[in-house]
C-alpha cells in the first residue's frame, strides 16, 4: 500500500502560527498587561477595588495581603465593566504597532496570503509551516499451507513479513545521522493443528506463533482452545490465547510538532522529564522553588503482550433461534499508551526562571499489568422462512485499580463500555420470475466514552445512534446481484474520534457478477 497525504496540514498548529504572525505570545501578553495597568487599573481603583495591604511581620519579610472575598464581590458586581474593558484592551493589543502587523482578519488578502504560505510550507521548517508530507509505503507478504494428515483434522503452517518505508520529509518522522528516515522490517511464522476426540464431541486446537521485529527480540505467542459439543444444538468453548503488538512506526519514530506539544516516538528512552503537576506547583510557589520539580524517566518502547482467557456458549432454541454468548478476561503486560511531560531548560544550575519549556507526548509502556474484561451476547431469530430479527450487546471495560490510577501512562483504550445492535431483515423474497430480493435495517447505539489521543485531541465522545439500511436484488439468470444502501441513512452527524470531523451519511450502489456460477 502507498500513502499520499496530498495537501494535508495541521489545522490547530496553523491557527497558532497565524496568531503569532501578528505578534508573539510574549508581545501580546505584554501589550495587554500594559494597557490594563495604564488604563483599566486606575478606573478600578476609583470604583472601589480593594486595596493591597502591606504587612510587616516582626523580624520577617514584608508581604502583601488582600481580602479575596471583597475582590470576588467586586468582580461579580461589575461584570459589564470588565467585559467592556476586555474588548477595549483586546482591540488595542491587536492593533498594528511597530513591526507588529496587527490581527489578521479572516478573509482579508493578508490573512489568505499568510494562510496559504503556512499550509504549503513543510511542518517543522525554519520558516514555520504546517504541511504534512506522507508518501510512505507498506509492503506485506503472507503465505499459508494446509496439510490434512489422517491423525489430525488439519495442520496449518504460514509466514508473513512487512516492510515499512516512511517518506515524510521529516514532517512526521525522525531521521538518522544521514538525514534519512528509518525503515522498519518485521516477520512472523506460525503453525496450528486441530484434532477431534470422542466422535468429534471434543475438538482441541493449538497454535504457536513467533514474531520478530528488527528493533526487538523474538517473541512467542501460544494459544489453545477446547470445544465441547454434547449434541447438534449446543457448543461450549474454552480458550487461552496470547498475542503481541509491535510498536507502530509512530510509536518508534514519530516526531510531530503540533504547536503546544511535540508528539514523539520512543525507540531510545527518555530521561529527566518534568511532571506537569510538579511544574504547576513550581509556577505557583512563592519564589519559584526548583526543588519542587519532580522528574521521571521513560524506558524505551517495547512490544505489548496480552494473554486472554475466554469462555463461550452457543445453542439453538426452538429450531429457529440462535444464541451465542461469551466472556473474556485479558492481561496486558507492557500495555502501549502515552506519557506526557515537560523538558524545562534553565540558564544555569542556580537560576529559577525557565528559559524554555517544551511539552512532549511520548509513546510508552505501562509499568503495571493492565487488565480488561468484556461480555457479549447475540440472538438471531428466523421466522416465516424469509425474515430475521437479531440483536447483540457487548460490554468492554478497562479495569482501573490504585496501581493503574497512579501509573503515568495514558492508556488510550478508546473503547465504549456499552454498545448494541438491533436489526430486521429478509432474504430470498420472491420477485419477478426466479429473481429474489432482500433487505436489512440495523440500528446501532454506542455509549459515550473518553477518547485519548494527542494532548489537544483528548476529550469525551458523546453517545450516538445510527441507522443503516440496504436493499438487494438478485437475478440468477444473469449471475448478478444489485445492492443499494446507506450507512447512517438518517444523516445523524456524529463525532467518533475527538478532534475529528462529524461523520454523516454514506450511500452506495454495488453490482456483483459471479463469473463461474452456473
Amino acid at each position: 500500500t502507498n500513502e499520499n497525504a496530498g495537501d494535508s496540514f495541521d489545522p490547530y498548529f496553523t491557527a497558532l502560527l497565524l496568531q503569532q504572525k501578528s505578534q508573539s505570545n510574549i508581545e501580546y501578553n505584554t501589550r495587554y498587561t500594559n494597557y490594563w495597568t495604564q488604563n483599566v487599573k486606575p478606573l478600578m481603583i476609583e470604583m472601589g477595588y480593594p486595596e493591597l495591604e502591606i504587612i510587616f511581620p516582626p523580624g520577617g519579610i514584608p508581604f502583601g495581603s488582600i481580602d479575596t472575598n471583597s475582590v470576588l464581590n467586586f468582580v461579580n458586581n461589575n461584570q459589564d465593566f470588565f467585559k467592556a474593558q476586555h474588548q477595549l484592551a483586546r482591540a488595542a493589543t491587536e492593533s498594528p504597532m511597530g513591526q507588529n502587523i496587527g490581527f489578521l482578519e479572516p478573509g482579508s488578502p493578508e490573512f489568505e496570503a499568510e494562510f496559504n504560505r503556512i499550509i504549503s510550507t513543510n511542518s517543522g521548517a525554519p520558516e514555520g509551516g504546517t504541511k504534512l508530507v506522507d508518501r510512505s509505503s507498506l509492503y506485506h507478504l503472507h503465505g499459508e499451507y494446509q496439510f490434512n494428515p489422517e491423525m489430525l483434522n488439519f495442520l496449518k503452517v504460514g509466514a508473513n513479513s512487512r516492510l515499512y518505508t516512511p517518506v515524510s520529509d521529516s514532517t512526521l518522522f525522525s531521521q538518522d545521522e544521514n538525514s534519512e528516515e528509518f525503515t522498519n522490517f518485521e516477520y512472523g511464522v506460525y503453525a496450528g493443528a486441530e484434532k477431534g476426540f470422542n466422535d468429534d464431541k471434543i475438538t482441541i486446537s493449538t497454535t504457536l506463533r513467533m514474531d520478530k521485529n528488527q528493533n526487538f527480540g523474538y517473541l512467542l505467542s501460544p494459544a489453545a482452545s477446547l470445544v465441547y459439543q454434547p449434541d447438534d444444538l449446543n457448543y461450549l468453548r474454552f480458550s487461552f490465547s496470547s498475542a503481541i503488538r509491535n510498536p507502530t512506526l509512530t510509536d518508534q519514530y514519530l516526531n510531530f510538532n503540533v504547536g503546544r506539544a511535540i508528539l514523539s516516538g520512543n525507540i531510545n528512552g527518555v530521561e529527566d522529564i518534568i511532571t506537569l503537576e510538579s511544574f504547576d506547583d513550581f509556577r505557583n510557589s512563592q519564589n519559584l522553588d526548583r526543588t519542587i520539580l519532580d522528574s521521571f524517566n521513560i524506558a524505551a518502547i517495547k512490544p505489548e503482550k496480552v494473554k486472554t482467557l475466554e469462555v463461550g456458549y452457543r445453542t439453538t432454541l426452538f429450531g429457529n433461534t440462535y444464541l451465542d454468548a461469551g466472556y473474556y478476561y485479558s492481561f496486558y503486560n507492557d500495555f502501549i499508551g502515552y506519557n506526557i511531560g515537560l523538558d524545562v531548560a534553565f540558564q544555569n544550575a542556580t537560576s529559577n526562571i525557565p528559559t524554555d519549556v517544551q511539552a512532549y507526548r511520548y509513546s510508552a509502556n505501562s509499568i503495571n499489568t493492565v487488565t480488561t474484561q468484556g461480555f457479549s451476547i447475540g440472538l438471531n431469530h428466523y421466522f416465516q422462512e424469509y425474515f430475521k430479527v437479531a440483536g447483540n450487546y457487548s460490554w468492554n471495560k478497562l479495569n482501573i485499580d490504585d496501581k493503574i490510577a497512579d501509573d503515568p501512562i495514558i492508556p488510550a483504550f478508546n473503547t465504549p463500555e456499552h454498545k448494541y445492535n438491533l436489526s430486521f431483515g429478509g432474504r430470498k423474497l420472491p420477485a419477478i420470475g426466479n429473481n429474489t430480493y432482500g433487505f436489512n435495517i440495523n440500528y446501532k447505539w454506542i455509549q459515550g466514552f473518553t477518547f485519548e489521543g494527542s494532548p489537544q485531541f483528548t476529550g469525551f465522545i458523546p453517545s450516538y445512534g445510527l441507522v443503516d439500511a440496504q436493499v438487494s436484488y438478485t437475478i440468477p439468470s444473469k449471475n448478478m446481484t444489485i445492492k443499494v444502501g446507506s450507512s447512517n441513512i438518517l444523516n445523524n452527524k456524529t463525532i467518533q474520534t475527538y478532534g475529528g470531523p462529524r461523520v454523516g451519511r454514506l450511500a452506495y450502489v454495488s453490482f456483483v457478477y459471479e463469473w463461474n456460477k452456473k
